[in-house]
């Protein structure tokens, strides 16, 4: 089982990396653009990732983008929820 500490890590990632593409994820789910359990499942997914540092260190860069990066695996959830 996947601890509390790295749930909440992956969980910041994958809104950190929604908002680097214009996402508001709070938005996106009032808005009923996505539903709590597919958040629930980008979470978990993340926690999967190999290497969640290529993330960290594509997160701090400072310019917004238009698409995760191809390793994301919520690239395609993100992609559909971006303006």
């Amino acid at each position: 089982m996947t601890s509390r500490e790295t749930l909440k890590h992956h969980a910041g990632l994958v809104d950190r990396m929604a908002t680097k593409l214009g996402v508001d994820l709070q938005q996106s789910a009032i808005d009923g653009d996505v539903l709590l359990d597919e958040l629930t499942d980008a979470v978990l997914k993340c926690t999967d990732c190999p290497n969640p540092k290529h993330c960290q260190n594509f997160l701090v860069q400072s310019a917004q983008v238009d698409r995760a990066p191809e390793y994301c695996r919520n690239q395609e959830l993100l992609g559909k929820l971006i303006p």
